[in-house]
């Protein structure tokens, strides 16, 4: 499909560093355009079942953001950290209000909150503030916060000192989301000159690989107060506490800057990806669906092709000759895989199967499975067990054509490298012999001594 090609060229565009930034993107509004595009098309594609639709249904509602966050023209930045770093307060600080909750105690943040950046609303960057990674609900508030992190472009991680081991362990796997990640050190302030450089540089060589050197920044989000002494006419001195004002200076132009020369790519190229991973999504749950609606179906035949036989004995030598039901479930399969064969064409493939079955089933094979279907039965064999053995071997069969001709059409169509030989052996191979047969006759025996038994 069109869209795969698109998926790769994107994946393409990303270094394999997960502590850089875009490398070769381009930078028009091109690349930006194809993804709204590919977006569209998944969302609009008439091939994903309704049911599929539905179990994805918050994925697809991602891809609808992400499709209008595209069209605006927006980065979204995540700020990650733990509980008590400032992450919020951080936010704030670059929003130059108070758009986040801050407190100190854990669980302040237990959802996602969005706020323009006002200094940059023509550049529409948006700040997403997470839950701390270390909060006392942790599972659940982490889940939510690295599902943030998926749909956001650029995350930006909080510390107040020495990273910890946790915190280390949650930019690495920030890091494997290939998101470009700015590592904030925040209340600088309680640090002078040189331990505030000492302190800068020991996490530049810890996060290397994960955060570019540049990219580990000092910031204030809320600076301790100033204490102020001061003496009043009658020299008596008072103390009193003044406020500073942040300081995110450093911060701030480091994500306007990203956002002017790389915002719509990266948005771009995040979009791609996540679509990316949700197209796998939607494949792998369409196999499944086909998968069961295939089982039943052969099953279905088994039964009817298994009845038959018991009802109308035919020697085993003559089991695969008995392709009329066959042929029908093929064309019927090749219908759920969405690869059409005529009643022609499902013949043939019958005929081929069959003809590598019985290569298989040599004489000693062949009484095996005799001594297989009969298993389980009394010496003193009535015409009713003997009918259903041989209704079993029937039932058997059709497993087999049905396994191997659903293998060729899940393949498109192809047998494969070891073509249908080599198929077909593996299937016979991979099929627990004695378990089906004794379903088969179990089954068989019920409905010829109560015709009118359902399941």
């Amino acid at each position: 499909m069109a869209r795969d090609t698109l998926w790769q060229r994107l994946r393409g565009w990303v270094r394999p560093d997960p502590g850089r930034h875009v490398a070769t993107a381009p930078r028009d509004a091109a690349g930006s355009t194809q993804v709204a595009d590919s977006l569209r098309a998944l969302l609009d594609d008439p091939t994903i079942p309704a049911a599929v639709r539905g179990e994805l249904a918050g994925d697809f509602g991602r891809i609808e953001a992400m499709l209008d966050k595209l069209e605006r023209g927006e980065l979204h930045v995540a700020v990650f950290g733990r509980v008590s770093t400032g992450k919020s307060a951080l936010g704030n600080a670059l929003l130059g209000r108070e758009a986040f909750a801050v407190g100190v105690l854990h669980g302040t943040t237990t959802e996602a909150g969005h706020a323009m950046l006002d200094e940059a609303q023509h550049d529409g960057l948006v700040l997403i503030d997470t839950p701390g990674i270390n909060e006392l609900d942790g599972e659940a508030r982490e889940r939510l916060a690295f599902e943030v992190a998926e749909v956001s472009d650029l995350v930006v991680f909080v510390g107040d000192g020495d990273l910890t081991r946790e915190e280390l362990d949650a930019l690495k796997t920030l890091a494997a989301t290939q998101r470009p990640l700015l590592l904030a050190l925040n209340k600088a302030d309680r640090y002078g000159a040189d331990e505030l450089a000492d302190l800068l540089a020991h996490l530049r060589l810890r996060v290397a690989g994960l955060v570019r050197a540049e990219d580990v920044l000092a910031v204030a989000a809320r600076p301790t107060p100033q204490r102020v002494v001061e003496v009043d006419a009658r020299g008596h001195e008072q103390v009193r506490e003044q406020a500073r004002m942040p300081d995110v200076a450093a911060l701030r132009e480091r994500l306007l800057a990203i956002a002017a020369r790389e915002g719509k790519t990266l948005s771009a190229i995040n979009a791609g990806l996540y679509a990316g991973r949700l197209t796998d999504q939607v494949s792998a749950r369409i196999a499944q669906t086909r998968q069961a609606v295939a089982a039943k179906l052969i099953r279905q035949y088994c039964l009817a092709k298994g009845l038959a036989v018991a009802l109308n004995p035919i020697p085993v030598a003559d089991l695969l000759a008995a392709a009329g039901l066959d042929a029908a479930m093929v064309v019927q399969l090749s219908r759920v895989y969405g690869l059409p064969l005529t009643r022609a064409e499902s013949g043939r493939l019958v005929a081929v199967i069959s003809a590598q079955l019985a290569a298989l089933m040599g004489a000693i094979w062949g009484m095996q499975l005799v001594a297989s279907a009969l298993k389980g039965f009394s010496a003193g064999l009535s015409v009713l067990v003997t009918a259903a053995a041989q209704g079993a071997l029937g039932w058997y069969a059709t497993v087999l054509i049905g396994r191997a001709a659903e293998r060729y059409l899940v393949a498109g169509k192809s047998w494969g490298e070891g073509g249908a030989k080599r198929a077909v052996a593996d299937i016979v191979a991979g099929l627990d012999r004695d378990s089906i047969l004794r379903e088969a006759r179990e089954e068989i025996l019920r409905r010829l001594r109560n015709p009118g038994a359902t399941r």
